[in-house]
């Protein structure tokens, strides 16, 4: 859960920073900025199911690189600033709230893709608030893992590329799968909607049952 402000950070698990050979102190900053990264990478792929999805739904309606590379550090920056916030206890929203907002966030984008045939100038705004409600997310697996003592900006920065390194691999595979399909003229009717539906479903179905679980 994400913590209390002023509470400590949980101590991470030593056998797991460490292989059961020493302290997670002793770790090295590269050691301990690796171990993060494939732990925030993890979070994505394969446990993040939800981040992905939204940041699939980004690139199901952005036909060039450079606009949905905008989008992706938008959301980048925005939950990099929650993410921090949140880690250090200076940020506290309850994940009965934040988890179904998160939800809500994806059916938001997928809905959108069905009417909109264009990435329009406030979809980087929309796209800004929504990474600082994934961001207290990722905080909320973060803060499960612990943070190594004297390494907690290492821990967090690790972390934190990790994610991004992981809605990377996510929007690698799309374009492995489906970038062939943008130019065509079908692309919309076939692939960006029909997928749009199913995501946007998928995230009523999440939001329902987040809801009724908090």
């Amino acid at each position: 859960l994400p913590l209390e402000p002023g509470d400590a950070a949980p101590p991470i698990d030593v056998s797991m920073a460490t292989g059961g050979t020493g302290a997670a102190e002793d770790l090295g900053a590269l050691a301990v900025l690796w171990r993060y990264a494939v732990l925030g990478f993890r979070h994505i792929v394969p446990e993040g199911a939800d981040h992905a999805l939204f940041v699939l739904g980004l690139f199901l309606l952005t036909p060039a690189v450079r606009p949905l590379l905008l989008q992706v550090t938008a959301f980048t920056v925005a939950h990099s600033v929650t993410l921090t916030l949140a880690a250090l206890g200076l940020v506290h929203v309850r994940p009965a709230i934040v988890e179904p907002v998160i939800a809500a966030s994806i059916a938001f984008v997928a809905i959108e893709n069905l009417f909109a045939t264009r990435v329009g100038p406030w979809r980087l705004a929309v796209v800004f608030l929504f990474g600082l409600l994934h961001g207290l997310g990722f905080a909320a697996g973060l803060a499960e893992l612990g943070l190594p003592a004297g390494r907690l900006a290492t821990g967090i920065g690790g972390f934190a590329v990790g994610v991004e390194a992981g809605h990377l691999a996510v929007i690698a595979a799309a374009f492995l799968l489906l970038g062939w399909t943008r130019n065509r003229p079908w692309y919309r009717t076939r692939v960006q909607v029909p997928c749009s539906v199913a995501i946007a479903a998928v995230a009523c179905w999440w939001t329902v049952a987040r809801l009724a679980a908090g």
